[in-house]
């Protein structure tokens, strides 16, 4: 404990110590899936544990951002407080990038500024979510040891400067980020206003790829662990071509720059992707535990970054690592700004298991690090935050607190902007605050997103493995395909869950394979199961075509899979912006295809044509007539075979005719009309339930530019924001709305109570 605390703080802290920092969850009717998403399928899953808040029963939603108080003079730290009590601000994360101030020289530790800090936040009720400030090392040790920094594929060294200048892999950098996480864990293991640890940031932003030796060194031991034999990775990576067979793990090499015009084993560079994220996680456990060998009665997390175009690990494997999941989420501007959000949130959904999970990060308005850095419009900031909770999430931060005058995020935004409190920016982030002090007086925290019946399969292999350079195609993008997938089930009313692949997606009525390049023998095996025990598949075009290494499965096309779907494909068709060839081909059905169409030359005799490809760019490029999209019996279940890409609307028209449009949300059974689920809902609203022993929570979004109406959602309201209800009749009232009104950006809440074990699906 800090000289600086006082007594009061002295006997606050020896009170409080006794907290119960994991606090219970509500149950779910549905219990929670006893898996875990490591690539073995079955490791050991750390427990779930929730930071509880500095309240009386630890309970609420949490709200905050990142604080960074070193960045400014402390006689801000007393105004930042009052303005933080004001927003509803109940918890903060500290010292993410603070090792330079907490150990200005090597081995000399100052903690007094930080306790004096952490004690006037839990004075005033706000928690801290306390960092191991491993993510920027200081300039002391960059000068002390050069051979921590990482090296660029074209054998430049990464200098320092900048956050993540460190390879996960040096064993030099790892000593002095292991001594400083004991320090911090030893001096801080007691503070009761220290409700969780915050291992490092953002792994892998900067310094996903290291090509350094130290790096190659552990690349030959992982790729010896996985191999166990030097045959079985000569196998596995196909080293016969182009003379790349290798003789013992010690002549393994990087993946490094070879060229310009060079192309890199597909194989070999996959398995690195597969290294990188290992190395980092390795590292983060090593963090974790120093921590936790200390101070093992708080929950422990990282920030995943999951969204769209971030991809640099597979946090289906680390979520087995955390005790709650993290991450950030930056909106992507546009017209699919909220469709994006919601699907890359029903990812971290999904790999946190269904338990509630953190926003570590997101933004009140525009970033600095796109190209283009588009503000949010008014109602944005709000209605993104309530849709992440509506997502799962049971704290809602941003980054961050004040905005910074000076660095290279200082025109990032803030919850605190450069304006001040006199700013439309903070007076929404006080609205914000206040609606989620209401989302957690009627209940909320600690329920489930309820279940749909369909799950749009993503794995990160497929990710990485659609970003190689020699495939058919280098427009195909699995992660974009399952956003396309995603935004087509809500344009007919219906809303699908975003599952890992390694996950466990028995339960559902409906999988969706976009895109699904890489296959394992042992993945394949549990989808051809899943249909012939009555299951439903819809197989994209690209999918199924590679096992688990990488290599072709041959045969024909879709590879493993060509005998769930019923059909046999000799080759590929590719088109797009060729001088003077069509650049789409129509489908029977009215469909086109812009990109890929895979020539199917035989169907099954269980199979049956739904769409060929029929005009005059058909018969030009010598498919016309050919199966398009089939259907084929299997077991039990049935096998839909998208042999080509389909834009949204053309998936929307596939899920109303082919489907009856099944819907994806227990609560909706069916499709009614062309703008209008059966819930009454139209396709311009997105419809989220959360769902808790005690009550169902209905949360309703305007996903367009224009304003909507509702009819006869149940429940009592808890909420309307950017709308209005009335009566049928157009009188007013809050007691018996049936009609509700969202302009843009709007969205309402309901609540409907039930007793307990009384079911809705």
């Amino acid at each position: 404990m800090s000289q600086n605390t006082t007594e009061n703080e002295t006997q606050d802290i020896s009170t409080a110590t006794a907290r119960c920092y994991c606090y219970q969850q509500h149950q779910p009717r549905v219990s929670s899936q006893a898996w875990a998403l490591g690539h073995s399928g079955h490791a050991a899953r750390r427990p779930f544990r929730w930071p509880a808040l500095l309240t009386p029963d630890g309970r609420g939603i949490g709200f905050g951002g990142d604080y960074n108080p070193d960045q400014w003079p402390e006689e801000v730290w007393d105004d930042d407080i009052r303005l933080m009590k004001k927003a509803h601000v109940n918890t903060v994360a500290l010292a993410i990038f603070s090792w330079d101030r907490i150990e200005p020289y090597e081995g000399v530790f100052d903690f007094g500024w930080l306790d004096r800090i952490i004690a006037k936040l839990g004075t005033n009720g706000i928690a801290t979510d306390l960092a191991t400030a491993t993510a920027a090392a200081p300039l002391w040790l960059y000068k002390a040891h050069p051979e921590v920094l990482p090296v660029e594929k074209d054998g430049s060294i990464i200098n320092p400067g900048s956050r993540q200048s460190w390879r996960s892999t040096s064993p030099v950098f790892r000593e002095y980020a292991l001594t400083l996480c004991r320090a911090i864990a030893e001096h801080y293991k007691n503070n009761p206003y220290v409700i969780a640890w915050h291992i490092n940031n953002e792994y892998g932003w900067n310094n996903s790829h290291d090509y350094s030796d130290d790096a190659e060194r552990a690349f030959q031991q992982w790729c010896k662990n996985r191999y166990r034999t030097i045959d079985a990775l000569n196998t596995a990576w196909g080293t016969a071509f182009w003379a790349q067979e290798v003789r013992s793990f010690d002549d393994v090499i990087l993946p490094r720059h070879m060229g310009n015009d060079a192309m890199a084993n597909p194989s070999h560079q996959l398995d690195y992707e597969r290294f990188c994220s290992d190395a980092l996680k390795e590292f983060y456990i090593a963090e974790r535990t120093a921590v936790e060998r200390i101070c093992p009665g708080k929950p422990f997390t990282t920030n995943f970054m999951i969204a769209a175009g971030q991809c640099e690990l597979d946090y289906a494997d680390w979520s087995d690592e955390v005790d709650f999941v993290s991450n950030d989420h930056y909106f992507t501007p546009g017209e699919a700004h909220l469709d994006e959000l919601v699907c890359s949130d029903s990812l971290v959904n999904g790999i946190s298991l269904g338990n509630p999970w953190y926003l570590m990060e997101h933004s009140t308005s525009s970033v600095q690090w796109k190209p283009v850095n588009a503000r949010k419009r008014s109602g944005e900031l709000i209605r993104d935050a309530v849709a992440h909770v509506a997502m799962g999430a049971d704290a809602i931060n941003f980054f961050q607190w004040r905005q910074s005058r000076s660095g290279a995020e200082k025109f990032h935004s803030a919850m605190l902007p450069h304006a001040g409190e006199n700013s439309q920016i903070f007076q929404d982030v006080c609205e914000l605050g206040r609606i989620l002090d209401s989302l957690s007086a009627a209940g909320l925290q600690g329920s489930r997103v309820s279940r749909s019946q369909t799950a749009i399969l993503f794995d990160v292999d497929c990710e990485w493995a659609s970003r190689c350079g020699t495939l058919p195609s280098s427009q195909i993008s699995h992660w974009d395909d399952v956003c396309t997938w995603y935004r087509a089930f809500l344009d007919v009313s219906a809303r699908a869950d975003v599952v890992p692949l390694r996950g466990d997606w028995s339960g559902y009525g409906t999988v969706v394979l976009p895109a699904m390049l890489v296959l394992s023998d042992r993945e394949a095996e549990r989808l051809k199961s899943f249909v012939r025990a009555g299951g439903r598949v819809i197989i994209g075009y690209a999918s199924g075509l590679a096992d688990g290494n990488f290599r072709v499965a041959l045969g024909g096309y879709p590879g493993v899979l060509r005998d769930v779907a019923g059909v046999r494909s000799e080759e590929f068709n590719i088109i797009g912006d060729l001088p003077g060839e069509p650049a789409k081909i129509m489908l029977s059905d009215g469909s086109a295809s812009r990109l890929w169409q895979n020539v199917v030359t035989s169907v099954g005799p269980d199979a049956q044509t739904l769409a060929v490809y029929e005009g005059e760019a058909a018969a030009d490029w010598e498919v016309e007539g050919l199966p398009a999209v089939v259907r084929n019996r299997y077991g039990d279940g049935t096998a839909y075979y998208i042999g080509c890409d389909l834009d949204q609307a053309d998936i929307s028209q596939f899920l109303r005719r082919e489907l009856g449009m099944c819907s994806g949300f227990p609560a909706l059974s069916g499709y009614a009309g062309d703008r209008c689920g059966s819930d009454g809902s139209p396709a311009e609203v997105v419809h989220i339930r959360r769902e808790c022993d005690a009550a169902d929570f209905d949360f309703y979004f305007n996903r367009s530019k224009d304003a909507v109406s509702l009819s006869d959602a149940a429940g009592e309201q808890i909420m309307i924001y950017r709308g209005s209800s009335g009566r049928a009749d157009g009188g007013l009232s809050q007691d018996t709305c049936r009609k509700y009104i969202l302009e843009r950006n709007g969205f309402l809440v309901m609540k409907t109570g039930h007793t307990v074990g009384e079911g809705n699906s």
